[in-house]
């Protein structure tokens, strides 16, 4: 039968944490083509994947606030910060490509406005917090 590790160790837990957080950055960059994929050897995008990734990696920090030592929430914040940049210069990029000529002024703007926003979850006014706990109340009737 397996053995329940009783005690753990904090160096540990924060080293492993942070591997766990490298290994969806990277799965984020090679989604985004800033790492090339193992088969082929060219980069790839895959925008839909990246977002994912991304998404995944912002719900781990909304669910860990405050529970972070600051190395932890330093690496973290820098690696999303850094993809979501990235993800809204690849999204840019090929909406450029796709277009075989010059875009000018006007389109540059309607193609940034096509770029999905990438909101943090700090980001949720207090008014919708309250209406998702509305939600889940369960009332055993009076």
């Amino acid at each position: 039968m397996a053995e329940i590790q009783q005690s753990t160790n904090s160096a540990d837990l924060t080293q492993r944490f942070i591997e766990f957080i490298m290994m969806q950055a990277q799965q984020a960059a090679l989604c985004l083509g800033q790492i090339p994929h193992p088969s082929t050897g060219k980069p790839e995008i895959n925008l839909e994947a990246a977002r994912m990734f991304i998404d995944h990696l912002e719900i781990v920090k909304e669910k860990t606030r405050g529970n972070l030592n600051k190395d932890e929430e330093k690496i973290l914040t820098s690696i999303l910060s850094e993809l979501q940049l990235a993800f809204v210069h690849v999204a840019q990029g090929a909406g450029l490509e796709s277009e075989d000529s010059e875009v000018s002024a006007p389109e540059e703007s309607k193609i940034a406005e096509d770029v999905p926003s990438i909101e943090t979850p700090s980001a949720v006014s207090p008014e919708s917090e309250d209406e998702g706990k509305k939600k889940f109340t369960k009332s055993y009737g009076a």
